[in-house]
């Protein structure tokens, strides 16, 4: 029985405890400082065979979880891409929870497909991509990306690979060398394998070359291979090197190959018109994704993918037994035709919430301040001659690493960057995490979370300028 008072009580505590943490997690090591296993020591190895209070199970939270958290959502979180949430992001949640909702088909709740159609709309829109594009929310850019390869394999194979479960002719797909893993693993799971996966070369800046791009096609065409898809990368994980989107499209046009844009990170950006304007071409695009839970400072998980022609994705993935079928699927969108899961979340209602909280412009100012921030930890890193920029910064993605003076052996740097990494993040005040570029162990800054403030990013080249000095201190 639903105990409305009980309820209540409960819910405020929580919702006072979110707001004092969110108000002092910079304080708080970002991240956790355990050891594997120490959590799983301070739990019990059998369920409680009583009913338990939430203030006792709110208590062992604090008292037992807390210390293994590493806290993304602290200002001094510059690792890997943001998991970002926001206000208005979160209080939909709590909404999304307590409805509910299993939204896989129009009749489940109308509300929930109808509002992911506008919310889509709108978000074409805000990265101004062209009318004739519609989307869908998926839950990371890695299974968006999945059901663009499916997509694609079904549509070169004329939809008989989900009928045979093979196909005669072997298909390929292309990605630059400094892609996500992602999409080796979307290649694998499609059936074709790893060896069909082609990994192009990447130029100096870590972009796909078109000329080995095309070489490759040709190459595969020729051997009696038939390429299939195309990913190219807007913002790679490692370096945030931009694809030559424009030249490539023009390839998969040529060629009559499906081309799928992995934005997750970066295509947040294109909400302003100036970056938009840089990066030409993605009007060739067959599908293209990126994730507002990491830029757009809405809860995870929630990725946008969005396609040409829809009639590709619900072709491959379109199966309704008897007891889903209604009367109104004729006339209506069902979104569980729209990719993997048959089940849906209510993730649109977060989305819709901080569009309308923020506003276009609001959230044009918040990536704009991010990008000013990140320029300022540029610039501090510059200044210092410990330092040395790998490539030029794009966007908010800053990659460096440390080079004492008369230190070049390549071998030393890496051993030195990699030292240096742990002394930072020992130090609890910032979080960074490390690629390689080419041969190069280095360090990337992201500058994307919700609450950066310029004095974050002041702290974070005072703490990694303290670490790379005490360093070399100790090698003298």
């Amino acid at each position: 029985m639903f105990n409305k008072e009980e309820f209540r009580e409960n819910a405020l505590t929580i919702i006072d405890w979110i707001a004092e943490y969110l108000s002092a997690v910079e304080k708080l090591p970002v991240r956790s400082k355990l050891e594997y296993g120490e959590i799983k020591s301070r739990l019990p190895e059998t369920p409680p065979q009583a009913r338990e209070n939430i203030d006792t199970i709110f208590r062992d939270f604090n008292s037992i979880l807390l210390d293994g958290i590493t806290h993304w959502q602290s200002p001094g979180f510059h690792a890997y891409f943001p998991a970002n949430n926001s206000p208005p992001s979160i209080l939909a949640e709590f909404i999304t929870a307590a409805l509910g909702v299993q939204g896989m088909k129009w009749i489940t709740s109308p509300a929930a497909t109808e509002l992911e159609e506008v919310v889509m709309e709108w978000l074409r829109k805000m990265i101004h991509l062209p009318e004739g594009f519609t989307g869908v929310i998926q839950d990371t850019a890695s299974v968006s990306t999945l059901c663009a390869i499916l997509a694609a394999r079904e549509k070169i194979t004329q939809y008989t690979f989900n009928e045979e479960g093979t196909y005669k002719g072997k298909l390929t797909v292309y990605c630059s060398a400094e892609a996500h893993s992602s999409i080796e693993k979307a290649v694998r799971i499609a059936g074709l394998g790893s060896n069909s996966l082609r990994k192009i070369k990447v130029d100096r800046l870590f972009r796909m070359l078109p000329e080995e791009l095309e070489s490759a096609i040709v190459h595969d065409r020729e051997k009696g291979f038939l390429p299939a898809c195309i990913v190219s990368a807007l913002g790679t994980t490692g370096t945030c090197a931009i694809d030559p989107i424009q030249e490539i499209g023009i390839l998969a046009t040529k060629y009559g190959i499906w081309h799928h844009i992995d934005a997750a990170y970066a295509g947040t950006a294109l909400i302003l018109p100036e970056f938009k304007k840089s990066v030409p071409g993605i009007e060739l695009a067959d599908s293209f994704v990126f994730n507002p839970h990491k830029w757009m400072f809405t809860n995870f998980d929630c990725s946008a993918l969005f396609v040409k022609d829809s009639e590709h994705l619900q072709n491959t993935f379109r199966l309704v037994p008897s007891y889903l079928q209604n009367r109104s699927d004729d006339h209506v969108n069902d979104y569980s035709n729209w990719g993997i899961q048959l089940g849906r979340r209510f993730r649109s209602l977060k989305l819709w919430f901080v569009i309308r909280y923020y506003g276009w412009q609001g959230l044009q100012e918040m990536v704009n301040e991010h990008i000013r921030l990140a320029s300022i930890f540029e610039e501090g890193i510059n200044k210092s001659e410990l330092f040395e920029l790998v490539v030029p910064r794009t966007l908010t993605v800053v990659v460096f690493r440390f080079v004492p003076p008369d230190q070049q052996d390549q071998f030393d740097l890496n051993v030195l960057n990699e030292k240096l990494l742990e002394n930072i993040n020992k130090t609890g005040e910032i979080f960074l995490s490390h690629t390689l570029a080419g041969d190069k162990f280095v360090l990337r800054f992201v500058c994307s979370q919700t609450y950066v403030e310029q004095k974050h990013v002041e702290k974070a080249v005072k703490v990694i300028t303290e670490s790379a000095s005490n360093l070399l201190n100790q090698l003298q």
